[in-house]
């Protein structure tokens, strides 16, 4: 599972529209919304302050938070935000409801490990990542924090797919019909070191 679960309080709004929003923000609030679950969406009003730090802490889009609305908590997952483009604050927040088996499509990062047992980089071959984040079908309840690729072994010309890649029960790729790549090693622009190639 990612990071830890946190709550958030938030208040109902009953006004939507433009005016209102910016009455909010005004006041330190954000509008938000909380849909999914087969029931109908929830229009609600989160601090600011509290939303942006979780933002910038990271794990923000893995990881389920609890909402606690007038007393009921709600378990969602963010969907998507909204950053204000010039002073980097939020604007708005999609939120997902969640239960046990919902099912939820997320970006999660590739981690690598064991550069120094690759014969490839220790040559001064290079890491070129293709995908720096896969995209999963997991359940909501154990979504993964990271997935690792492994360089142990690998040389130049050599790519890391994913079937090379371990991933947790339940986690599937969303691209099913390839075994995609993660990243590839390859001859740095100035080719590799001559002592190290021979050998």
């Amino acid at each position: 599972m990612s990071h830890a679960s946190y709550e958030l309080k938030a208040e109902k709004r009953d006004r939507v529209g433009k005016g209102s929003s910016r009455e909010l923000r005004r006041n330190g609030l954000i509008p938000a919304v909380i849909y999914g679950d087969k029931q109908a969406p929830i229009s609600i009003a989160l601090s600011t302050n509290e939303v942006t730090k979780k933002i910038h802490a990271g794990g923000f889009m893995t990881t389920i938070a609890t909402i606690d609305v007038g007393g009921e908590k709600i378990s969602v997952l963010p969907k998507d935000y909204q950053l204000d483009p010039v002073r980097d604050f939020t604007l708005h927040v999609d939120f997902l409801r969640v239960s046990g088996d919902t099912q939820v499509v997320v970006a999660v990062p590739v981690h690598f490990v064991n550069q120094e047992k690759s014969p490839g980089l220790k040559i001064g071959g290079t890491l070129n990542v293709v995908r720096h984040e896969v995209e999963f079908h997991c359940p909501a309840n154990a979504i993964p924090e990271f997935i690792t690729a492994d360089l142990e072994g690998f040389k130049i010309g050599d790519g890391v797919h994913i079937s090379h890649i371990k991933l947790p029960a339940g986690v599937t790729p969303v691209i099913t019909d390839r075994d995609f790549t993660i990243a590839t090693i390859v001859t740095p622009a100035g080719g590799v070191q001559e002592e190290a190639a021979e050998a």
